[in-house]
């Protein structure tokens, strides 16, 4: 079967400006290296993004750099200087005067006639997305009602993310008696002291001044507004002090908050964002004191209008490389998500916000790219009372695509502190353990509404644990350079067509397959040593049992994606194994096996199945297992014919398997052995 999934985009940002000006993209006489679509009507621009190419002189040389920006700026009569290096190696310049759209378009098609020019793009401005509401809900419903909540009380059994770092990109913090046991060290990246508001540029004090705005006041028409207090509320739901016998409880309150500062009057720019994304995973920014803590789930619940953008991907790519799921708010003004970033970018997991009914939040984006919804409306976290600057602490409910996304990265915490994974294995968790929205949704949610419990289980009792199905590819992967991720793939007796194959994304990485034990660099059946990503390995009759995959970093890799197929056996391919018969109708039908109802394994093991169905159609094979209180898919084989095998290791507990035509009818035979 080919579904598509979308390359794992972990952990946050999200969406992009206000009003968009242009629908073209990056287009233009000079491609894909002029980002309009950032600009928008009605705002002014003195800054703007340059990324000169490796290895030449303009990259490496402040001499030749100034001379580009000169001569660019001369044919506009203006004058351009060089502010600073953004961590990812593009260059930041700001212009003499505020320029309209159309002459900042004029500016930047200047800049890109220099062919060693990569891109360029507009210092947009970033800002919270909520839709705030007084309107009082009661209590937290969010975290334990059936209908709209996410099963998250269960969840704390197994784990409250103790041991994780979760970096909040956003206003920074307030004091709060309900919140500030829970933090590490964090910084303030807002470089504009106007901005900021506290008298000068970055430093080592994420403490919010007051995001409060007179009307109009931020060059395009807006009301008055107060101060948000935006990302005390946003640390709360990931991680407020519980138990304390006061307030409201957080999704992981074992886990630590890292306030990275980076939204204040009129919202921040993008080079601050993307310095603070490579400074939260724990990379490099200079200037800035390194990152004691580096944050293993980064929460971004904030955004504007346009396409991703080379410096958004850039930044977050560089997070993902380190390990760091990035988590991003899908935007609140109930259009597609391709249009609003970062939420489309690659390497992030896009939240779109459901109400309590389980429908699809009125105000939420929506569409193709949204991985998972949670809820986003009537949300009760920590806040602040004051109206400008800091006042008493509070708490209070809000509404926004920025309330739901902090209830996925704690569960993403939650899952990462009992058994640690690859960004593209906990996305793949998440929708794989997630539920259908109970209520409706036009336009598409992802894959439905997070479950704590059944992804916290999923992460500790196989869900995520690297076995490959047939058929079934696994998209996302990264690793930075010398780093390895491993597989493994249960393959039946009389097999034929074994073949292990990686392709796309950025980078290069290695291919290793050994049957029996994991390859290493020394030991293997099959190494291609080939450069780029695009790599595989075959054989023609495979012996039955475990082979080894492995996917090494020669260096830093990103995208890539891993399939693992055979031709399962046409004979009956099992000793111990009971057969079952049934029929489809056409696509879409499906039935349970074994006949028609669920089994109780006692013991831990391996749970194998074997499908062979009509030709010319195209059978898939699912095994769910009750996590305690609802039913999860936790393998799959989905190859293009109707030949499945699938092999699941798994703990003690009820299961049954699921036969779905995802194209044909008619009858199949399915053979099964439990532990």
């Amino acid at each position: 079967m080919r579904k598509s999934t979308r390359t794992l985009r972990l952990q946050s940002l999200a969406a992009a400006t206000l009003f968009a000006f242009s629908a073209l993209g990056f287009a233009g006489d000079d491609g894909a290296r002029i980002h309009l679509d950032a600009l928008a009507e009605g705002i002014a621009y003195d800054r703007f993004i340059v990324k000169f190419r490796d290895g030449t002189p303009e990259h490496a040389e402040a001499g030749a750099r100034e001379r580009v920006l000169a001569a660019a700026a001369r044919g506009q009569g203006l004058q351009l200087g060089h502010l600073r290096r953004l961590a990812i190696g593009a260059d930041l310049v700001e212009v003499s005067s505020k320029l309209p759209p159309q002459a900042a378009e004029a500016l930047m098609r200047a800049l890109a006639r220099n062919p060693n020019v990569e891109y360029v793009e507009p210092d947009a401005v970033m800002r919270p997305l909520l839709t705030p509401n007084d309107t009082r809900y009661p209590d937290q419903w969010h975290y334990f009602e059936a209908t709209g909540g996410v099963n998250l009380p269960a969840a704390w059994d197994r784990s409250t993310g103790s041991g994780v770092v979760v970096a909040v990109l956003d206003t920074g913090s307030t004091a709060h008696s309900d919140l500030d046991g829970n933090t590490v060290a964090g910084y303030d990246f807002i470089s504009s002291s106007t901005t900021a508001r506290d008298g000068n540029g970055r430093d080592s004090n994420p403490r919010d001044e007051g995001d409060w705005v007179s009307a109009n006041e931020c060059g395009y028409t807006h009301p008055a507004q107060n101060s948000s207090w935006h990302g005390t509320h946003v640390a709360g739901t990931i991680g407020a002090v519980t138990n304390n016998a006061k307030g409201v409880a957080g999704v992981a309150f074992g886990a630590k908050i890292q306030h990275v500062r980076v939204l204040g009057r009129c919202g921040g720019s993008l080079s601050d964002i993307a310095d603070a994304i490579v400074w939260a995973s724990g990379g490099s920014v200079s200037g800035v004191p390194a990152n004691a803590t580096p944050a293993e789930v980064i929460n971004m619940s904030l955004g504007g209008s346009g396409s991703c953008g080379s410096t958004y991907q850039a930044a977050i790519d560089s997070a993902v490389n380190r390990g760091s799921v990035v988590v991003v708010a899908a935007g609140n003004d109930n259009v597609n998500v391709s249009n609003a970033r970062p939420a489309n970018c690659n390497n992030v997991i896009a939240v779109a916000a459901t109400d309590r009914n389980g429908a699809r939040a009125s105000f939420s984006n929506y569409g193709s790219l949204i991985d998972v919804s949670a809820p986003g409306v009537g949300i009760w976290s920590t806040l602040n009372s004051g109206t400008t600057t800091p006042g008493s602490e509070s708490y209070a409910a809000y509404n926004g695509t920025s309330m739901a996304t902090p209830h996925v990265a704690g569960i993403v915490a939650l899952m990462q502190s009992v058994a640690p994974k690859t960004p593209a294995q906990v996305e793949q968790i998440l929708k794989d353990t997630a539920r259908p929205l109970p209520g409706a949704c036009s336009g598409g949610c992802g894959a439905g509404i997070v479950d704590a419990l059944a992804a916290v289980n999923a992460a500790i009792g196989g869900g995520g644990n690297n076995q490959l199905q047939n058929g079934v590819p696994v998209t996302g992967l990264a690793a930075s350079t010398g780093n390895s991720l491993n597989y493994t793939m249960q393959v039946p007796a009389g097999a034929t067509n074994l073949q292990f194959a990686i392709s796309g994304g950025t980078g290069d990485a290695d291919l290793y397959v050994k049957y029996g034990s994991a390859p290493t660099d020394s030991s293997y059946d099959c190494r291609p040593y080939k450069s780029g990503n695009n790599e595989s390995c075959s054989f023609a009759t495979p012996a039955a049992g475990t082979w080894h995959v492995r996917v090494k970093a020669y260096s830093s890799f990103s995208g890539v994606s891993l399939t693992g197929s055979f031709t399962p056996p046409s004979s009956a391919p099992c000793t111990g194994c009971t057969k079952y018969s049934g029929s489809l109708s056409g696509s879409g039908s499906s039935q349970i096996q074994p006949d028609g109802t669920h089994y109780q394994s006692t013991v831990s093991g391996v749970h194998e199945g074997w499908l062979k169905g009509p030709a010319g159609s195209d059978f898939d094979l699912e095994l769910y297992r009750w996590n305690g209180s609802s039913w999860s898919r936790v393998a799959r084989a989905a190859s293009s014919s109707s030949d499945e095998y699938l092999s699941y290791s798994g703990t003690a507990g009820y299961y049954y398997w699921r036969i779905v035509s995802y194209s044909g009818s008619g009858s199949y035979d399915f053979w099964l052995k439990r532990p």
